[in-house]
């Protein structure tokens, strides 16, 4: 085992650290894992360029990183179902009480939740981190590392999708064509959906998402309206969408959702825009269109896990960018300038594979 625990710390905005830390020791509910790898994520980005998102803010030098996968390398006391050399993903919301909301399957809720990389939890973005064993998954021979540690934003697609109802025959508008938006198409195609709108500004990014089988991409101009945007939506699909699923938080895409969803449909808001947003509420009201948040996920994992391993969602070509941990900075750099879709980060010198 290396010595040395390499890791990506922010101190505060705009101040970036590769700095070494000592290596945890597991507690008896913990395991101790060698990082493999590690996707970064726009918070991630948002934490070391703003020092905060919303009411978290970043106080004390954090180690940034949650979509992440590894292997095993020590297990505490208690750890029955997990041994030395498992392979698995990081689910990185730990619920830290048995409150009301561990109760009722809805821990993500959790005001006292650990989540990692979310001011002051440390995340995982370094060469060895602990995390509660009840929230490590194995992963099947089957599926990849990098594939185990998509999990996470894949887990944002299952939960929007879940909570959009998506299901069989269902018509689906996803605003956005980012990691979030193009793994919530392959979570709806795979749910059944019939039909998916998705639209994006990139011609790039709408690129792939018809690789990865959107049924009508859709580039908006700059120009165009979201009564504009709703119509071309209707025009592609013949009607208005049953769900439509908001991954970019930007003010006028969420009217677009609004004006596109038919009556009686469902908006998810995926994406965190502005703290306070103009839509037009009266026309969600008159056509008891449900609008629905989403934080987070929760109970996910399995699902996920089951979906990769059966091949009915193939996540591979997201990642488009690679880099070793030691690389670290250039990597947030290529993620801040928007190029690709995802970035991952390899943790493991001695094992530089998917």
């Amino acid at each position: 085992m290396d010595k040395t625990n390499l890791s990506v710390v922010v101190h505060s905005q705009g101040d970036l650290r590769l700095e070494q830390r000592p290596i945890p020791e597991p507690g008896p509910n913990e395991v101790l894992l060698q990082m493999h790898s590690v996707g970064i994520c726009g918070s991630d980005v948002h934490y070391w360029r703003n020092g905060r998102i919303g009411d978290f803010v970043v106080k004390k030098p954090m180690v940034l990183g949650h979509e992440a996968s590894g292997r095993v390398v020590k297990v505490g006391s208690a750890v029955t179902h997990l041994k030395p050399g498992d392979r698995v993903s990081v689910e990185p919301g730990v619920p830290r009480e048995m409150d009301e909301f561990f109760k009722s399957g809805r821990y993500n809720l959790s005001p006292t939740i650990f989540f990692c990389a979310t001011p002051p939890d440390d995340g995982n973005l370094c060469r060895y981190y602990t995390h509660s064993a009840n929230f490590c998954y194995k992963l099947p021979d089957n599926v990849t590392f990098e594939e185990g540690a998509l999990i996470e934003p894949l887990s944002v697609g299952i939960h929007a999708c879940r909570r959009a109802g998506v299901a069989l025959g269902s018509t689906v508008l996803i605003c956005g064509a980012g990691t979030i938006g193009l793994v919530t198409l392959l979570v709806a195609k795979a749910m059944g959906a019939s039909q998916v709108v998705i639209s994006d500004l990139s011609a790039e990014r709408l690129k792939m998402a018809k690789e990865l089988g959107a049924d009508c991409p859709l580039e908006v101009k700059r120009e165009d309206t979201p009564e504009q945007l709703a119509q071309k939506v209707e025009g592609l699909l013949g009607a208005q969408p049953h769900a439509t699923i908001e991954c970019t938080g930007v003010q006028s895409s969420v009217q677009t959702a609004i004006y596109a969803t038919g009556p009686g449909g469902v908006v998810v808001l995926v994406g965190m825009g502005a703290e306070m947003t103009t839509v037009p509420l009266l026309s969600a009201a008159v056509k008891e269109v449900d609008i629905r948040g989403v934080f987070r996920y929760c109970n996910t994992w399995p699902m996920a896990i089951a979906m990769l391993a059966s091949k009915k969602v193939n996540v591979a070509p997201l990642v488009t960018h690679r880099f070793p941990l030691e690389e670290a900075m250039q990597a947030f750099e290529t993620t801040r300038q928007g190029l690709g879709v995802k970035v991952m980060l390899k943790c493991d010198p001695h094992d530089q594979n998917p």
